[in-house]
């Protein structure tokens, strides 16, 4: 094994030996972040240099739903509940042979520009080895995203010492039933694993409402 690949086993090993992991699924019509994405990916990366992916959408409901679930943006240390006050996004990043996890920093101050920056600095420097120390330290809560190469959803490992993790799946057109008729609609799977010691079901699934709330009524300009 390669270091990265010994600390990631190590890692992995340690969140399943230290936390309760249950995990929820919700199935959300992301039709709404699709059409934004689509109307300004090209105004986005030729006015702004910055390659729109949906993960900035993402990033802006879970941290918009963590501020009304503060429980989910906390750590557990001994029996005290030590909740943090930054919204700090970890971001997980694949490279050859291994993950990493570089994280955007009060991710709630951030414009969405701001965010769609961010993922595309900290995802560029973790594929040229460029991340420094403080970039992959401090996340309060991770996204995690296997969609591209085809998973409908996983049950991702949460990241220690952090108490939830949101897995994202591929956004797929589909048939669903709207108002008593067939539509098509841009459907994605989003699946929470949470950290049971701490979060109940109906808190974690309150959570994940809340994220399909804002994602299927998404009205944010992004430029």
């Amino acid at each position: 094994m390669t270091s990265l690949r010994k600390s990631i086993a190590e890692h992995m090993i340690t969140s399943r030996r230290t936390s309760a992991h249950v995990t929820t699924v919700f199935e959300v019509d992301v039709s709404r972040v699709v059409h934004a994405r689509e109307s300004a990916k090209h105004l986005f990366e030729r006015e702004e240099g910055v390659k729109l992916t949906y993960t900035p959408f993402f990033v802006r409901a879970v941290t918009g739903a963590l501020k009304s679930f503060p429980l989910l943006n906390a750590e557990i240390d001994g029996d005290n509940i030590v909740y943090h006050k930054d919204y700090n996004i970890g971001v997980a990043v694949s490279l050859d042979g291994g993950l990493i996890v570089p994280v955007i920093h009060r991710a709630d101050e951030k414009s969405f520009l701001g965010l769609a920056r961010a993922v595309a600095d900290l995802a560029e420097r973790a594929r040229t080895k460029k991340l420094k120390p403080d970039d992959v330290q401090g996340g309060t809560f991770t996204v995690t995203n296997p969609g591209p190469y085809g998973s409908l959803f996983g049950t991702p490992i949460i990241s220690q010492p952090q108490v939830a993790i949101l897995g994202i799946g591929g956004i797929h057109k589909r048939p669903v039933v709207v108002n008593d008729a067939i539509a098509v609609r841009s459907m994605v799977y989003l699946a929470l694993s949470f950290d049971h010691r701490l979060i109940d079901g109906a808190l974690g699934d309150q959570f994940m409402a809340d994220v399909k709330r804002r994602l299927e009524t998404w009205d944010e300009k992004i430029l």
